[in-house]
This record gives C-alpha cells, sequence and structure tokens, in this order.
C-alpha cells in the first residue's frame, strides 16, 4: 500500500507490525516478522528515517508506530515537494538542448502503436494537466468504458478543469449515462454534441492525442500526440467551436413529472430510441410512443430538439 510513497513492502510489513502490537522490542519483532536481526535493524532505520516509527525511551529499547493518518501525509507532503523539485529540474535540463533544437518539427509529433500504449499515454496526459484537460470522446475505448476513470478524479481532486463532450453513440454503452452524470457531480463540466468528429484529448491547451488513423474501429490501436504547433491550435479551435453549439449533460429536474423527466434528459443526451428504451426499461415502442407526445407538446420536430426545447422552456437545468 505504501510503496508509491518509497516504503518496501518487507518494511510495511513491520510497520504493520506494531501498528498492532505498540511497544515491541527488535527481537519480538523479529520473531513475528520472521527476519533476520540485520534486515529488521535496516527496515527500521528506513521506518525511523521516513517518520513512520520512533524509539520509546528507557530499556529496553522498544519501538512504536506513528499514526497512520498524521505519518502518511507527512510522506505525501514530501513526495510532492520531491516531484515539484524534479519538476524544476526538467525545465533546467531543457536549457541544455541547442536552441535551434527546441522546436524541431519532427519532435512536434509522436506515434503511439498498441492499445495498452494508446491507454498508457492518454493516462500520462491526464496526469500531466495542471490547468485543463479538453476532451472528445466518442466510441470504441482503448479503456473499459463501463469502469470510473480513476485519472479523472485525480484531476477534479488537483483542481483541473475537465470539459468533454460526449458523441450520443457513447452513451448507447449500458450505465454510460450514469457514470458521466457521476462526474459532473463531481465537478466534470459535460456536453453532447451529435456530430463529434473524432477521439481528442488536449491537455493545458499544450498536448493533445487523437487518433493517427481515421479507422474508427482501428482508432483504439494507434495514436498521434501532437505538441505545440498549428495542428494543435486547430484542435484546440475545434474544441472551442463544438463546445459553444454542444448541449450540457442533465439530470432530471425533480420538477418535471416522474415519467417525463429520464426521458427528457435522455433526448438532452441524444440518445437513439433503442439505447432510451434499454436506459429506461421500456419497449421501443413505448419510446416511440412517449416521444412522438413530448415532440407534440414541446412543438419540437427531432428528438434532439426536444431536449434542447425542454432545456430552454427550463424544464432541464439550464
Amino acid at each position: 500500500m505504501l510503496e508509491a510513497l518509497g516504503v518496501p513492502a518487507e518494511d510495511e510489513a513491520i510497520y504493520r507490525i506494531l501498528l498492532r502490537e505498540r511497544g515491541l522490542t527488535p527481537a519480538e519483532l523479529t520473531e513475528r516478522a520472521g527476519r533476520g536481526a540485520r534486515a529488521l535493524r535496516q527496515s527500521l532505520h528506513r521506518l525511523a528515517g521516513l517518520g513512520l516509527v520512533s524509539r520509546l525511551a528507557g530499556r529496553p529499547t522498544r519501538y512504536v508506530a506513528a499514526r497512520p493518518d498524521t505519518a502518511v501525509e507527512a510522506l505525501i507532503a514530501r513526495r510532492q515537494q520531491d516531484l515539484a523539485a524534479t519538476r524544476q529540474a526538467a525545465q533546467a535540463l531543457l536549457a541544455e538542448l541547442p536552441a535551434d533544437s527546441r522546436h524541431r518539427p519532427d519532435e512536434e509529433l509522436e506515434i503511439v502503436f498498441g492499445r495498452d500504449a494508446v491507454a498508457a499515454r492518454f493516462q500520462q496526459l491526464q496526469q500531466t494537466a495542471r490547468h485543463e484537460l479538453l476532451v472528445l470522446d466518442r466510441p470504441p475505448y482503448a479503456q473499459n468504458p463501463t469502469e470510473p476513470n480513476p485519472g479523472e478524479d485525480d484531476l477534479l481532486g488537483r483542481g483541473v478543469r475537465l470539459r468533454g463532450i460526449y458523441a450520443p453513440e457513447a452513451f448507447e454503452i449500458p450505465g454510460a449515462l450514469e457514470l458521466v452524470r457521476a462526474a459532473v457531480a463531481a465537478g466534470e463540466e459535460a456536453r453532447v454534441c451529435d456530430d463529434v468528429p473524432l477521439k481528442l484529448a488536449i491537455a493545458d491547451r499544450s498536448a493533445a492525442i487523437l487518433p493517427f488513423t481515421g479507422d474508427r474501429d482501428a482508432m483504439v490501436d494507434s495514436a498521434l500526440v501532437v505538441y505545440a504547433s498549428t495542428l494543435l491550435d486547430a484542435l484546440i479551435r475545434l474544441f472551442d467551436l463544438l463546445w459553444q453549439v454542444a448541449v450540457p449533460v442533465f439530470a432530471p429536474d425533480p420538477a418535471v413529472a416522474d415519467e417525463d423527466g429520464p426521458l427528457l434528459a435522455l433526448l438532452a443526451a441524444g440518445l437513439k430510441d433503442e439505447a432510451i428504451a434499454r436506459q429506461l426499461g421500456v419497449s421501443v415502442r413505448t419510446v416511440h410512443r412517449r416521444t412522438s407526445d413530448l415532440m407534440d407538446r414541446l412543438g419540437a420536430r427531432t428528438r434532439f430538439q426536444a431536449g434542447l426545447a425542454a432545456a430552454r422552456q427550463g424544464l432541464l437545468p439550464s
């Protein structure tokens, strides 16, 4: 559990023993851990250096574990300071590059091959975002779309602004709409556009990842990473234009009738009748009938217009 903070597994085992039993001697620790005396002394030395254990006064020598909440928070703060120092060092190393090689065209693009490599590169892009992450989302996916994205929670927790534009077909996957609504509740700004041309993620308007080929079935197997360039500027402009015409992802308004609220929310998300039927647990015929009634009442010619009209009339959150 603590390896990410620089605590080896064998040291953590000693720390856990001391959490359960306070004030053990080295001999008692050796017996309980099944470790040699020398290896135990080395673990205690490292744990003490990290502030996880301390010695009690008096004889014989006894050790106690620090409280996990305060001790681990101190380790996290120390690691964050180390990472900040490393980031500054990386910027200093950049100065050692010859001036004429810092912005070479062949270094403004990177091609990534393989589903796992694409997923890892996207996660890296998320982790390096400091201010803003922009995402165009549409199937297919390199990661399991029915599971929450842990990187998203980390982004929002760090105060990074997250804006996503989803294609309606992204919500045809069972449970996908609920995941997006949960993300919105956590702080994501999510919208739906009926024509999302490609998958795209842009971090801090300085780097982007997008499919390397135009084949939608293969777009999870290779990706193009773009750094500061005219192409990146165009991709940012594309996102900004789509954001202006996209519709916010809505949650049903309690003021709307129970029967119409969920349907209006799904219409606003741009889902097809078959997907709406699966979400509501009704037949497609029932969706057709209820949608037709709603469109008549809202004066809309299409389902997407019905969602827009509902929002404009205050039937959904603005």
